[in-house]
């Protein structure tokens, strides 16, 4: 049953319910009581409160119609989709990887035999399905971006993958100079580009394990994060330091550590540098982003001097870096917001068209983000995302008003 776009709402929307190959017409308030139970593994008192609560939301727009889980409900990851076609399909959430601060007691504590190591980039995750014969890209909460759903097939070639794997799920990272989330400089990769780590279950979530992933990825001619390899135990901890110093040298973010199984989830684990940058970029909005940022990356950076076991002069360039990534983004921001501009980031994306641009911005506005055109011209948009509580108190103070 081809599912009509327009004015639907959980009121009017009926489901052709066909998994159980008996059709049926469905309500979204049935559908959560019967059939979710059974497809999750899930209580419908916990669903039933769920969506009460707002956790789990109607989501429509001109790719999909879902439920859309806004937070995790019993074993079901936040960013969980289930998506109505001509039957349900489930896009499970990417689960929250853990972090490890002492390398050595965190691997022996956590694996068994040995663990492989990959390259954590710098980007956006991605999740690409098969939903109604497209290719459709799901961000972390599990909103649709119409501008990822377009580059992402552009830049690799996905169609042969989902016509035999229609049950998969690739989970990636969006990276490069040139995509309106997060903007960084990788030499192989220039203005856009796309990296995978996982390969997954749609309903399960279960992750391919490393080997199989790469083998697909590789028969089908698909871009995988970098493998560093394979360590015992007792090798990793050592080997993995001087990959995080390398890679944070040369300006890049870290690594994430798996059972080369994947029966274990996954650790990450990453560069001093990485963190510093994270602060410089929380720190120029400090009123939107730098208290939820600022905790955790300052402890992440003492552990990890105490792990390295470094030298007072090692020690004293990293609290200089680290004291650095504070004030001055900071200050930047005050000057700006003194001569009447507005904390705001500027970010540039490639569209064919205005109204490419302009759909991206109602997507924006979908997440709560207030963000204006400044310019488009030969195919690229420039994009300002303004960060209004930061503009707003900067401007309080610097009026007199007290802190």
């Amino acid at each position: 049953m081809n599912i009509k776009r327009e004015k639907i709402s959980p009121d009017n929307f009926f489901f052709q319910c066909s998994n159980c190959g008996n059709s049926q017409k469905i309500s979204i308030n049935n559908l959560i009581i019967k059939e979710l139970p059974l497809l999750l593994d899930v209580d419908s008192p916990k669903l039933e409160e769920a969506y009460k609560r707002g956790h789990l939301k109607f989501y429509q727009n001109r790719f999909i119609t879902a439920l859309q889980f806004r937070k995790s409900v019993a074993k079901i990851e936040a960013g969980t989709m289930v998506c109505f076609s001509n039957k349900i399909h489930i896009i499970r959430g990417f689960p929250k990887i853990r972090r490890t601060l002492m390398l050595k007691e965190a691997l022996e504590s956590y694996f068994q035999g040995e663990v492989a190591v990959e390259e954590k980039m710098n980007g956006y995750n991605v999740r690409m399905a098969f939903l109604d014969n497209k290719i459709i890209a799901f961000t972390r909460g599990g909103y649709v971006c119409p501008y990822t759903t377009k580059k992402a097939s552009e830049i690799m070639d996905l169609t042969d993958f989902f016509c035999d794997y229609p049950d998969l799920v690739i989970c990636g990272e969006m990276l490069g100079t040139e995509n309106p989330y997060v903007a960084h400089y990788y030499p192989e990769i220039g203005k856009l580009g796309f990296r995978i780590f996982d390969i997954r279950e749609k309903i399960t979530g279960k992750p391919l394990s490393i080997k199989k992933k790469n083998y697909l990825l590789k028969k089908y001619n698909l871009p995988p994060v970098r493998l560093f390899g394979l360590y015992t135990l007792s090798d990793a901890p050592v080997k993995i330091l001087e990959l995080v110093k390398n890679l944070g040298e040369n300006g890049r973010e870290g690594v994430v550590i798996k059972d080369p199984c994947m029966k274990i989830p996954p650790l990450k684990y990453t560069s001093s540098q990485a963190h510093a940058d994270e602060l410089i970029y929380a720190f120029k909005f400090p009123f939107d982003l730098g208290q939820s940022f600022f905790f955790s990356r300052v402890i992440r950076e003492g552990f990890q001097s105490f792990e390295m076991n470094e030298s007072t002069d090692e020690m004293r360039k990293r609290a200089q870096r680290l004291g650095e990534s504070i004030l001055y983004p900071m200050v930047e921001t005050i000057k700006n917001i003194r001569a009447n501009q507005v904390a705001g980031e500027d970010l540039v994306m490639e569209a064919d068209s205005q109204e490419e641009v302009e759909e991206f911005l109602r997507y924006l506005r979908e997440l709560g983000v207030v963000a204006v055109v400044l310019k488009y011209e030969n195919g690229k948009a420039v994009i300002r995302k303004m960060h209004q509580s930061t503009t707003d108190k900067i401007n309080n103070f610097l009026n007199g008003g007290l802190y």
